[in-house]
């Protein structure tokens, strides 16, 4: 297995807003500047966080599944669908935006969370009717094992249904305590540390990472990652697990197809 680390000056940034809303972006989109363009399925990851209000107009988006996930503060969704709603921390809005929608947001003082894109096949998701839902702290499980607090965001036990091929995990490691997970074969975690310090290790392949780094592990055939949180304090990751490979043409190459058959 495959592990690569990506400090934060590896990472693509971005601000709204005045600077109201600022963006750490271990995935940013093409042209930004990130070391990582996509990870499989996951194409864009973005931690925006804001220390007063602020909000960003209606803007469109089509095809993506687009999951917005808050770990503290306060967001306020409008969209061209009719909705008009909020989460808080721990809460999850999801976007399949299809043939095409609009929305508009609005963050709380104090806001922390993550928007996130999946790119699902284009040639079926852009004639897709698109859809909202949104999604509060307590309906997802939760799994402690070996002490560590495991939140399944996507995946088994979750409320959340999209098409990409997707897994996502909130993980709290308490000082000094371990997390194990098997990623199988042609498929990749990358994980965001949010707070504290783990190592990260894989057969003889080991490394520590601090808290705002990133980290890409890809599994060329079946193998087990061990994630151990240092002595000092708790540790939080966010981790996706995703084919390393995107399974079928990206959405620029459906794009360049519909354009060359219009």
């Amino acid at each position: 297995m495959t592990i690569r680390i990506y400090s934060v000056d590896k990472q693509a940034s971005g601000q709204f807003n005045e600077g109201n809303i600022t963006e750490q972006k271990p995935i940013g989109f093409p042209g930004e500047g990130s070391a990582v363009d996509r990870v499989g399925t996951l194409f864009y990851w973005a931690w925006f966080q804001t220390k007063e209000e602020g909000s960003l107009p209606l803007h469109p988006h089509r095809g993506f599944e687009i999951l917005s996930y808050l770990l503290a503060g306060s967001v306020q969704h409008r969209d061209t669908l009719g909705n008009e709603r909020s989460i808080g921390a721990g809460g999850l809005q999801i976007m399949q935006t299809g043939t095409g929608v609009q929305h508009a947001e609005k963050f709380g003082k104090d806001t922390s969370g993550f928007q996130i894109w999946f790119e699902p096949f284009m040639g079926e998701a852009y004639y897709v009717t698109p859809t909202y839902a949104d999604y509060e702290d307590g309906d997802f499980p939760v799994e402690i094992r070996n002490q560590a607090k495991i939140k399944t965001i996507l995946g088994t036990g979750s409320p959340v249904q999209i098409v990409a091929d997707a897994q996502m995990w909130d993980l709290i490691l308490p000082a000094g305590q371990s997390f194990e997970q098997v990623i199988p074969e042609g498929y990749s975690i990358a994980g965001l540390i949010v707070e504290g310090e783990s190592t990260w290790q894989s057969g003889i392949d080991t490394h520590q990472v601090s808290v705002n780094e990133f980290a890409v592990c890809e599994a060329e055939q079946a193998q087990s990652l061990h994630i151990q949180s240092n002595e000092q304090a708790d540790s939080r990751i966010i981790l996706i697990q995703v084919p390393s490979i995107l399974p079928y043409p990206s959405y620029k190459e459906v794009k360049i197809r519909l354009q060359s058959n219009s």
